[in-house]
């Protein structure tokens, strides 16, 4: 390789990585996770809570009856030899039980943790910070974050996906997920995220998403 060939493979932007919302449709099923795995997404972002019975299933919201939602192991199971990552949100799940079950399925290496500020000091407290993805707020509470947690990846919403936020996260050198959902969930927020230098994106849409950023890489 040249000189000339190595310096523009380093000024290169990273590959954007595919995050599927929910695991993909239907939301939180294991069919869902399935479907992403064969479409070759990079991540599946899934919600896990907690019954009062202590089982970890997965649910975006606050349920009466946990019978017949999938668990959080059965998750697990499918990710591990589809080679694809976890995004867990974790809505209603503690630190230890977090790492008690990535370590069990051999995720600890492959998944990050998006949730509560407690949560992510727990983690960190438990010598597991890689996991932590804090939301990044503000450029404030985003260095203040840096400092605390030294996270790898930090998550951003269409709220602080903002230019100063951005520059703070760039120049950490730490990955950008960002959400591209609702109205935000079309090519060119796709398109726009991936030029300010989103490393992920989060889309109910990742096959279209796939298809626009293989057409524009």
């Amino acid at each position: 390789m040249t000189r000339r060939t190595l310096l523009m493979a380093a000024l290169a932007p990273a590959p954007v990585q595919v995050i599927a919302h929910r695991g993909g449709k239907p939301d939180n099923t294991l069919t869902a996770i399935e479907d992403s795995i064969r479409l070759g997404v990079d991540w599946v972002e899934l919600d896990v809570r907690t019954t009062p019975e202590g089982k970890f299933v997965l649910s975006h919201d606050a349920f009466t009856d946990a019978s017949g939602l999938p668990t959080f192991d059965d998750a697990l199971d499918l990710l591990r030899p589809g080679g694809c990552r976890l995004y867990l949100d974790a809505k209603q799940i503690t630190a230890p039980a977090i790492v008690d079950r990535l370590r069990a399925h051999r995720m600890l290496d492959r998944s990050v943790v998006y949730g509560s500020l407690a949560l992510h000091r727990a983690l960190f407290a438990l010598r597991q910070g890689h996991l932590c993805m804090p939301e990044a707020v503000s450029a404030p509470v985003l260095k203040g974050l840096l400092d605390e947690l030294k996270p790898k990846i930090i998550a951003f919403d269409r709220n602080d996906f903002r230019d100063e936020v951005l520059a703070v996260a760039r120049a950490a050198r730490v990955g950008i997920f960002v959400d591209r959902l609702g109205k935000d969930d079309n090519e060119a927020a796709w398109l726009d995220a991936a030029q300010r230098g989103a490393t992920g994106i989060q889309t109910d849409h990742p096959a279209d998403l796939l298809r626009v950023l293989r057409r524009h890489k």
